[in-house]
């Protein structure tokens, strides 16, 4: 079963298979994390993004990844443009992104907090909602073998923290009861 790693800082500089964009469905590279990786990947991103553009909300595609040091970016549209995330599109956009690198046959992923920034989803929802997708991907057949969460700033670094702690120590314990 592959790991999940916790850590706070700059998703655009993992140098992993495929890291995921928090995407709108026109795929256009706004804010954000999105910026982020338009400002340090380049140009020839938002031209892929251009080509494939649009997709459908809870849908999520891969482009190159340009200058940056992964291989690839996953762009999860879990929001329209000028739109907030759901739970549903958040949950349908992981659950794509995870299947996408099944598929690519990637090892290693990185995700941000998706939806949290423009998408004004709530941060400790989003870490119930991700986590609990990843673990079942996890827990059933995949190629990866490392899911990261790159959290921007500690405060959400933390909650992604106790989401995943307290989901171990009840998983521990459902165990022991058996």
């Amino acid at each position: 079963m592959g790991r999940i790693l916790l850590s706070e800082g700059d998703l655009t500089a993992l140098a992993v298979d495929a890291i995921v964009n928090a995407a709108n469905t026109e795929l256009q590279l706004g804010s954000g994390i999105a910026g982020a990786i338009r400002e340090r990947g380049g140009a020839s991103i938002q031209a892929e993004c251009d080509a494939k553009a649009p997709i459908g909300l809870g849908e999520a595609t891969l482009t190159g990844a340009g200058k940056l040091a992964a291989k690839h970016v996953i762009h999860a549209a879990a929001m329209e443009l000028g739109s907030r995330a759901s739970e549903a599109s958040l949950r349908a956009a992981t659950r794509a992104s995870l299947e996408l690198a099944r598929v690519e046959r990637l090892r290693t992923i990185a995700f941000p907090a998706l939806g949290t920034g423009v998408g004004g989803f709530p941060v400790q929802r989003c870490a119930e909602v991700m986590l609990e997708e990843v673990r079942a991907h996890l827990a059933g057949e995949t190629t990866l073998e490392e899911v990261h969460f790159v959290l921007f700033g500690e405060p959400a670094y933390r909650v992604f923290e106790m989401v995943n702690d307290s989901d171990r120590v009840r998983a521990t314990l459902a165990r022991l009861a058996r």
